[in-house]
C-alpha cells in the first residue's frame, strides 16, 4: 500500500532526525563524559469514543529543569483505525493502530503544546484502549516517566476519559 512505503520513509526520517538531535542535545561534562539534560516530560488529556469516532486531546509539557526542542509521542490503539484519514501536520502513521506526533518545543515550566486527533476506527467497537508514551525526548533524562506513560480505557459512551 502507498501509505506503508511513505510511513516507512517517514519513520526513517524521524529516526535519523532523532539521532542527530540526541547528539546535539548532550553536553560534555568533566572528563569529556556526555551528560544528558534532565527534563520531566508530561502528557495529559482525554479520549472520547462514540460510534467508531475517537477524539483525542493531548497536552504535552516539560516540567524542567531543561527545555526540549521537542518530543515524539506515541499513541497505540487496541482497535485498528480506518485508512485514508488525515492527521495533523505534526503527526504520522506508525501502523494501522499507531500514530506518532511531534510536540514542538517544550519550554521548561512553559505552556503545554496541544495535539488534537479526530480519528475513525474500523467498525464501531464497544471500547478502545489507548496507550500513550514518549517515544523520543531528545535524549533527555526523565526521572518521572509515570506522567508520560498512560493507558486509557475508553468505552463507547461519548464521555471524555481523562489521563
Amino acid at each position: 500500500m502507498w501509505w506503508r512505503s511513505g510511513r516507512r520513509a517517514g519513520l526513517w526520517a524521524v529516526s535519523g532526525a532523532a539521532a542527530l538531535v540526541v547528539g546535539a542535545a548532550a553536553s560534555a561534562g568533566a572528563g569529556g563524559r556526555v551528560i544528558a539534560p534532565e527534563a520531566d516530560v508530561a502528557h495529559h488529556g482525554s479520549v472520547t469514543l462514540l460510534d467508531g469516532r475517537l477524539d483525542v486531546s493531548l497536552h504535552s509539557r516539560s516540567h524542567g529543569p531543561a527545555s526540549l526542542d521537542g518530543a515524539t509521542v506515541r499513541l497505540r490503539f487496541s482497535e485498528p483505525l480506518a485508512g485514508a484519514q488525515k492527521l495533523p501536520g505534526q503527526c504520522l502513521w506508525g501502523g494501522d493502530r499507531v500514530v506518532l506526533c511531534g510536540t514542538g518545543e517544550l519550554r521548561a515550566g512553559g505552556a503545554a503544546q496541544q495535539v488534537r486527533l479526530d480519528l475513525r476506527t474500523v467498525g464501531a467497537p464497544d471500547e478502545v484502549i489507548v496507550k500513550i508514551d514518549t517515544m523520543w525526548n531528545g535524549g533527555a533524562t526523565d526521572r518521572n516517566p509515570s506522567n508520560n506513560e498512560h493507558q486509557v480505557l475508553a468505552p463507547a459512551t461519548g464521555d471524555p476519559y481523562v489521563f
